[in-house]
Formats: structure tokens, C-alpha cells, sequence
């Protein structure tokens, strides 16, 4: 089966050789986002069998996947392989995935376990994702699992196995979301044409970020930055009527800014009056998502 590894990288040069030696086995198709540091020139270098496809800008997550997935099935790919550049394939996942799928081809994503970077250890959020099936969980901490694959309702992106039926019918990553929150929204659509998500034990990933720092500090910009995404994950799910609940979330907030202008609550006046410009502003993307989404296609892929 013609599989390709779809790896996005952006300023990584701390991890892509481990991540593109574990990639050895496969044709893999790596889209770079502007990265500014030696990602490129390392690449075009040390691994110069790898297709290198750079943009000028960066795209985000989503719509640099997008042009890899589109460059796989455009050359025959019958799979494609998601892997984070902060991700290490063990040598024989793929292929584990790829006969697992076979057999239960009713799954549209699948997943292999994800592991910290040194393999010691589940990754922290990943064991958060696997809490959603009781039974996986608990196989997971006794390191003896009885099914050999594992239903779950979400799994992030870090490592997806997606067919090609997968992808002719969900079709590509929805550009609203430009970082983040993505594969949310795909998993929302796969479930909604009836795929399944699933997560393959005795099949691993290392994902490389348990070290990693985070800003700690939010200013309001990035407050309506976080709004704005949480929005569009909540409303653009194309497995929930959501009209009722816009329209009365902007009733609610016409009825209170006139309220607190009038008590001198001015600051809080203010910020519902950005945020229902906010809500204003992306409903009509959601709208449209919600419209394309729901629908059967190779949509976001060229």
C-alpha cells in the first residue's frame, strides 16, 4: 500500500533529524511553514530524498497539512501518516496501523499510543484523550490490552493513520482553524460521516514536548484570540444544532452591555461590546464550515 508520512515543521530543528531518521522505512513529504532557523537547509542536506515542499509564510498546522495530503493522493497515496516533528515513529508502526485498519476499515482516523520523548512513560495529554474508554485506560496502566484496537471519541494529531476514504470523504483540516483546535474539528466531522476514531495498542510514537515551557501570561488580546477558537470549536461542530444557542448568546449580551454602561461598569461594557463584534464577525465562517463540512468531499485539498 503506497503510505507517505506528512511532517509540518516550523523553526524544528531541535528534533527533525530524530523524527525523519524514524521515517526511514517510508516516502515522506515534509512542508515547511517559513521555519527561520537551519530546518530547511538541514533537510535539503541530510535528507535529501525527502520531498520538501516550503512556503512563505506560515500556513498554520491545518493548511500546511493540507498540501501534503494533497501532494500524497495526487501520487497515488492509499494512506497518509500525520507525525508532529516533535514525533518518532518506532520502526514497525505504520505498518502495524495499515493491517489493523484493513480489517476494521470502518475507522476513518487511527492512532498508535503516544509515549514522552525518552518512551518511559504515556504522554501526559495523550492519557487524557484515552480516559474516554474506560477499557483502554485500564488496559493502558496494566500494559495488557485484550482488543487490538480501542474506540475513542478524540485523539490529537500528532500521529494519524488517515485512508484515502477517510480523506475523500472528511476530506482536509478546516482553514477557520488557523493553530489549534483542528483536530477537534476533523474528529468532529469524522464522526459525523460515520467513521470511527481508533487508538492501536502495542504501537507507539514517541512525542518529544514533556520539557517543553509555556507562556504563562494572557493578555486580552490573546483572551479574544482563545474566545475566538473556543467558538469556533464549539459552533462549527457539525454534530450539534447550534443556532439556538448563537442567537441567545447574542441576545444575552445586547441585553447586558446597555446594563453595565449604565451602572459605570465601562471596562466590562466594553469587553462584551468586543466580544459580540467578535461573535458578529465569525459567524458567517461558521455558517459556511458548517455548510461544506457536512457534506461529503475532498474539501481544503487540492
Amino acid at each position: 500500500m503506497d503510505t507517505y508520512v506528512i511532517v509540518v515543521t516550523y523553526n524544528g530543528i531541535t528534533w527533525i533529524k530524530e523524527c525523519l531518521e524514524s521515517c526511514k522505512n517510508h516516502p515522506v513529504i515534509v512542508i515547511d511553514n517559513a521555519s527561520t532557523d537551519d530546518t530547511v537547509a538541514y533537510i535539503k542536506n541530510k535528507f535529501p530524498k525527502v520531498v520538501l515542499l516550503q512556503q512563505t509564510k506560515n500556513l498554520g498546522f491545518g493548511a500546511a497539512n493540507n498540501i501534503g495530503i494533497g501532494h500524497a493522493l495526487n501520487n497515488g497515496a492509499d494512506y497518509v501518516f500525520l507525525l508532529n516533528q516533535d514525533a518518532y515513529l518506532r520502526e514497525d508502526t505504520v505498518e502495524k496501523l495499515i493491517t489493523i485498519h484493513k480489517n476494521n476499515t470502518e475507522y476513518g482516523i487511527i492512532s498508535p499510543i503516544h509515549l514522552n520523548g525518552s518512551g518511559t512513560n504515556l504522554d501526559k495529554n495523550f492519557s487524557n484523550y484515552i480516559k474516554t474508554n474506560d477499557t483502554l485506560f485500564y488496559d493502558a496502566l496494566k500494559n495488557a490490552f485484550i482488543k487490538s484496537i480501542y474506540e475513542v471519541s478524540f485523539v490529537n494529531a500528532a500521529a494519524w493513520l488517515l485512508p484515502k476514504a477517510t480523506l475523500g470523504t472528511v476530506g482536509g483540516f478546516d482553514p477557520i482553524f488557523y493553530h489549534y483546535a483542528e483536530d477537534d474539528n476533523y474528529c468532529q466531522r469524522v464522526l459525523f460521516h460515520g467513521f470511527k476514531i481508533g487508538v492501536v495498542p502495542n504501537c507507539y510514537i514517541n512525542h518529544d514536548r514533556e520539557f517543553r515551557t509555556t507562556e504563562s501570561t494572557i493578555n486580552i488580546k490573546d483572551k479574544f484570540i482563545l474566545k475566538e477558537r473556543y467558538l469556533k470549536f464549539k459552533w462549527a461542530n457539525v454534530n450539534s444544532e447550534v443556532e439556538l444557542e448563537i442567537r441567545n448568546t447574542k441576545k444575552k449580551l445586547r441585553l447586558l452591555i446597555p446594563k453595565l454602561f449604565i451602572k459605570f461598569k465601562f471596562n466590562k461594557a466594553s469587553h462584551y461590546l468586543k466580544e459580540l463584534a467578535l461573535i458578529n464577525r465569525i459567524i458567517p465562517e461558521i455558517e459556511k464550515s458548517r455548510e461544506i463540512n457536512k457534506a461529503k468531499g475532498r474539501h481544503y485539498i487540492n
